[in-house]
């Protein structure tokens, strides 16, 4: 039996007077999570606001838990939980204040739960939101999300602005979140590093559109960087998958996209000698990706 799908968007696109969200198409199945990795103004806000119900698209179609959004938006937001590094709670309120409110419109809210995140954030439910650092207002945040159980998690920069430990406490109980094998993940930044932590699937935007959507495994397997020499200065094979080069001297340094052990024979049978051949960080993956993304733009 197929798996439910947590997202299924189909050719969406957004138009703006100075952006476009260009024909997206965008899908992962429930108990997985999906990251979204773009520049500052690439489109990953604009995409999760239209997932979320609250901006409609131009044209294509959107399924979130199986709501067709934005019209089934109500009924999809009982099972959706929203967090955004910059969410603002009431100042002057205490924490349990924001968690009766919660618990009073969620019939899900789990007590216990919330309970148990209060303490693993290091939190005081009395604490006033106004006497809260940035870190603790973001774990707040998490705290009200996560303790009412929702099936699918969205995060825009979840953790933008969190020091080193505040990160990994964030991290580590979104990761805790998917215990329960249906609930889901879709979560934006701009850290590759967060994103290679926990993203089952890995999707790369860059100037309103997809450039690569994969499993995070493919992405990290389909990568490498020939270190090749050149001492007759012969010309590169065209290779459809070469995604940068970089040359000095007799030197060369050539990217590749979907790997496979022919293609060092390819340079070789070419007249160049392979130096070394070299895995990518997700990182280095997205730099190349946009830079190419740009060179064809």
């Amino acid at each position: 039996m197929n798996t439910p799908l947590a997202v299924d968007c189909k050719g969406m696109t957004k138009h703006y007077p100075h952006f476009q969200l260009q024909n997206v198409d965008l899908s992962f199945e429930q108990g997985n999570v999906m990251g979204l990795v773009g520049p500052n103004g690439a489109g990953k806000s604009t995409i999760l606001r239209i997932i979320m119900g609250l901006v409609g698209t131009d044209s294509g179609s959107v399924k979130t838990l199986g709501y067709s959004m934005p019209d089934e938006q109500v009924a999809a937001k009982r099972d959706i939980g929203y967090i955004a590094e910059d969410m603002r709670l009431y100042e002057s309120e205490t924490i349990v204040f924001h968690m009766e409110f919660i618990k009073s419109i969620f019939d899900s809210w789990d007590d216990q739960y919330a309970s148990t995140l209060l303490r693993r954030f290091d939190l005081k439910k009395e604490q006033r939101v106004k006497g809260l650092s940035h870190g603790q207002r973001v774990k707040a945040a998490l705290l009200l999300a996560l303790a009412r159980r929702p099936q699918l998690l969205v995060f825009d920069e979840p953790t933008t602005g969190l020091d080193p430990a505040a990160r990994k406490e964030v991290l580590d109980e979104m990761m805790n979140a998917l215990e329960d094998e249906t609930r889901s993940i879709l979560f934006s930044s701009h850290n590759t590093l967060d994103v290679e932590q926990i993203s089952d699937y890995i999707t790369f935007i860059y100037d309103g559109r997809i450039i690569e959507s994969r499993d995070k495994e493919d992405f990290l397997d389909g990568w490498r960087r020939l270190r090749l020499i050149n001492m007759e200065n012969n010309p590169l094979p065209g290779l459809s998958n070469i995604r940068e080069i970089q040359t000095s001297g007799k030197l060369c340094t050539v990217t590749v996209n979907n790997y496979n052990d022919t293609i060092p024979e390819q340079f070789t049978s070419a007249g160049l000698s392979v130096d070394t051949i070299e895995r990518l960080t997700l990182e280095e993956i997205f730099l190349s990706s946009v830079k190419y993304a740009k060179e064809g733009s």
